[in-house]
């Protein structure tokens, strides 16, 4: 059985991944990152770690063959398929904080990828406690020689995709980020969709 969702631009989604499901996420439009959580179905206080992620892999971009490590030690995912290259999982989601900072106070008003996080979990019973490192699909982060990290242009194209194996029931949590002043999403936001199979 196959499940198609729709996410409109700027907006978030979560859903339950089954073991032995695959959940496929495409980037409709080309140059879209898509901030994204695990968290174990059965205990959300069990969820991704990026830092465990890139230990067990020595490496740090997502990409196939990668497994995605919860809090706990366990393989969550494991990446199957990916036409993009490369994911990032250091540069964390975007806030109203971090745009003041970065972009000026005139951009405080603008929604986030935290904001998106928030109204998203709050739907499971979590809160803003409950946001770890995420996952940035598709997001271009170079990281030079020094550890000196640039968000860049996106490198995605239409209709590119990552997919995953759920090693155990799952729930996903995207936000499909409305970042409008750096290039991650070629400063335009669009819809995204996710296929779930199995």
């Amino acid at each position: 059985m196959e499940q198609i969702h729709d996410i409109p631009a700027n907006r978030p989604w979560s859903g339950l991944v089954k073991k032995g499901q695959t959940i496929r996420i495409i980037d409709s439009y080309g140059q879209q990152a898509i901030d994204t959580i695990f968290y174990a179905a059965d205990d959300h206080g069990e969820r991704y770690s990026s830092q465990d992620t890139m230990r067990v892999q020595n490496g740090a971009y997502i990409t196939v063959g990668t497994r995605l490590i919860s809090s706990e030690g366990n393989v969550m995912m494991t990446v199957t398929g990916d036409t993009s290259g490369r994911h990032d999982t250091n540069a964390g989601c975007c806030s109203c904080e971090s745009n003041t900072v970065r972009f000026g106070h005139e951009t405080r008003y603008l929604h986030a990828c935290r904001d998106n996080f928030i109204m998203e979990l709050a739907k499971h019973g979590m809160s803003k406690r409950d946001i770890v490192p995420n996952i940035n699909f598709f997001m271009n982060v170079p990281i030079s020689q020094n550890g000196a990290m640039t968000i860049d242009d996106g490198i995605s194209h239409p209709g590119d995709y990552v997919e995953m194996k759920a090693e155990m029931d799952v729930l996903c949590v995207i936000s499909n980020c409305p970042q409008i002043n750096n290039p991650c999403n070629g400063f335009d936001p669009t819809p995204i969709r996710v296929v779930i199979t199995g």
